[in-house]
């Protein structure tokens, strides 16, 4: 069993790839024709999100079996034409879900509380604490745009600050809902009624998604909004422009449509706090994820089922 390791991934996963027999070669900041060379040496690829497996790439692994992608997004990674060549593509999405719900409430506090701007302007050598007065979040309406896994954990920590949750998930059902304490609505009710919004999707997410200028009018005024889950799904320009207009009064937003991200329009407001693609950057979550998708990787070249597979491969 031949394993390439194409981004960097904590030494757990590592080690349970090396203890079940493997031969494991890490080499990180491949090129993508360096990558077309190398891969068809190879049983299996792991990666997380830098790395781009394109199709090309996917037809120079002729021995390639299973590519795994160690997090939960896979826009990185060609399904389509995985699925087309017979390669199993997984992931690992339950291994960071209580990070990035931990990030997204630092993010949504951070907002109530000015915490970033007021930690700058004292550090700057100012005492004004008249220009950042805040907000609770208590008694304050949560508006949850997918309920999945990590959506559900944001539900379940912001009901332990007293918020009101709506949540927009057509895949979730009512009664899952039900048992967080979550009354689920449309996407414009979420909208219209919501005093912070926090999103949770994939890139494949369809029904009004991504955000634009429309949707984003139809929020609250006043209301902010929190992105850490894929950049795609919002407009970037349309948030910065809301955000301007003061109809939204402040955005927390940790992905972006473009990464690494260095000239975001959304770096131009001091209402916008950002943050570099944090949400599983903790100790716990990157131990916990190369964990699970090593798991996942060693039960295909073993001739099993991977849990967590995306597609079905012909």
């Amino acid at each position: 069993m031949r394993v390439l390791v194409a981004d960097p991934i904590a030494s757990e996963g590592i080690d349970l790839l090396l203890r079940a027999g493997a031969q494991v070669d890490i080499d990180a900041g491949l090129t993508p024709s360096e990558l077309c060379a190398r891969v068809s040496e190879y049983d299996a690829l792991v990666v997380r999100s830098e790395t781009k497996v394109t199709a090309d790439i996917l037809a120079a692994g002729k021995r390639l079996l299973v590519v795994g992608r160690a997090g939960v997004g896979v826009d990185n990674i060609d399904v389509d034409a995985a699925t087309q060549k017979g390669v199993l593509v997984a992931n690992a999405p339950t291994a960071n879900s209580i990070a990035a719900a931990e990030h997204t409430l630092a993010l949504m506090l951070s907002l109530a509380r000015h915490i970033p701007m007021a930690n700058a302007s004292l550090k700057s050598g100012r005492w004004n604490r008249s220009e950042f007065i805040g907000t609770e979040i208590r008694n304050k309406v949560l508006g949850v745009i997918g309920l999945g896994k990590v959506g559900s954990e944001v539900a379940r920590r912001a009901g332990g600050f007293d918020m009101q949750i709506l949540a927009h998930d057509p895949f979730i059902s009512v009664e899952h809902a039900e048992r967080l304490g979550v009354e689920m609505v449309d996407l414009d009710l979420l909208l219209q009624q919501s005093d912070f919004v926090t999103l949770h999707v994939p890139m494949t997410a369809a029904g009004g998604l991504p955000l634009g200028s429309e949707q984003l009018s139809k929020m609250k005024q006043g209301a902010m909004l929190i992105n850490a889950s894929r950049g795609g799904v919002i407009e970037e320009q349309a948030l910065y422009e809301a955000v301007d207009s003061g109809h939204i009064s402040g955005a927390a937003v940790d992905v972006f449509a473009e990464e690494p991200a260095r000239d975001s329009v959304l770096f131009k407001s001091d209402r916008i706090i950002v943050t570099p693609h944090l949400g599983a950057s903790t100790r716990e979550a990157q131990s916990n994820v190369a964990v699970e998708i090593a798991e996942q990787v060693l039960e295909v070249l073993n001739g099993r089922p991977a849990s967590h597979a995306v597609n079905a491969p012909i």
